[in-house]
């Protein structure tokens, strides 16, 4: 599977839409890490609770730039679907924050890895997942 979406990130039909995906992606994955380290070493705050809030926060940014730039053949418009979209998207999202938590924990507790870079992989992980769900139920792709 992971193969097959790789393949189709290059030439496939929905190759542009997968790379602008992973450009937002990356832009909220570096906001994502800049809040987390922001809110741990000044803040304060544990990892695993700085982590939850910089993930909800990335979460409004990322919908709003998929929704104008990734999706834009299939945008949400009007408040009624651009706000029915935000919260199909936070279910989406919310239900990988599990994963990404999960996986952040596990290689932080495990292998000893500095949260940020586990922070990296996590997000990476659950890409994959939020991608899908994304393009199929939140846009209907």
């Amino acid at each position: 599977m992971v193969r097959a979406l790789l393949r189709r990130a290059v030439d496939g039909r929905f190759s542009t839409r997968i790379r602008r995906f992973v450009i937002v992606g990356a832009i909220a994955a570096g906001l994502q890490t800049l809040l987390l380290g922001g809110f741990v070493e000044y803040a304060g705050l544990h990892y695993l609770l700085a982590a939850t809030i910089a993930i909800e926060i990335t979460i409004v940014l990322q919908y709003v730039l998929n929704n104008v730039w990734t999706f834009q053949a299939v945008k949400n418009t009007g408040w009624g679907e651009y706000l029915y979209g935000l919260a199909k998207t936070n279910v989406v999202r919310g239900s990988a924050i599990p994963i990404q938590l999960g996986v952040l924990y596990g290689l932080v507790t495990w292998p000893e890895i500095a949260y940020l870079i586990a922070n990296a992989v996590a997000i990476a992980i659950s890409g994959i997942y939020r991608y899908i769900l994304d393009a199929r139920w939140t846009w209907n792709v």
